[in-house]
């Protein structure tokens, strides 16, 4: 039977090629890809006019946000990618799962590197915010995945 309410937006993971844990955040954004236009004009066309093509594509980079945790894991990708350069990159799964916690949709990030990380801004007004922080990942090829059905 096919699904008829959408997922929710809020129940999902970043994996690596092998499975591991890369994190759970609260936002991810930018999953986006965009094929630009070319103008081109046929020197014996007899209108003077352009016809647009399809140029080169590119994607954008995600930057995923979460509370901060017990793990120096995002940072230390940060420091790989100084010291190791293209070498840091790896691919990546971001996972919407559904109710069950099952995915129901990926985006493959093929050669995702960190390009940012933004520490916490802290503020002693309140205190009652999550000191958050986040990374944004720069990569080659996004490519959408539809999970399997599960029963």
């Amino acid at each position: 039977m096919a699904r008829d309410v959408p997922y929710s937006n809020f129940n999902f993971k970043v994996v690596d090629q092998s499975g591991n844990l890369v994190g759970q955040f609260s936002d991810v954004s930018g999953l986006g890809a965009e094929v630009t236009v070319a103008e081109y004009r046929n020197g014996t066309d007899k209108q003077n006019h352009v016809t647009k093509i399809p140029g080169v594509h590119k994607f954008e980079n995600v930057t995923l946000k979460r509370g901060i945790v017990d793990s120096e894991s995002l940072f230390n990708w940060m420091k790989e990618t100084w010291t190791s350069g293209p070498a840091a990159k790896r691919d990546i799964r971001i996972e919407l799962q559904n109710e069950q916690h099952e995915p129901v949709q990926s985006w493959k990030l093929t050669g995702a590197w960190p390009t940012k990380y933004t520490g916490p801004t802290m503020a002693a007004a309140g205190g009652t915010e999550v000191a958050m922080e986040e990374i944004q990942l720069a990569y080659d090829v996004m490519d959408p995945i539809q999970e399997a059905k599960s029963g």
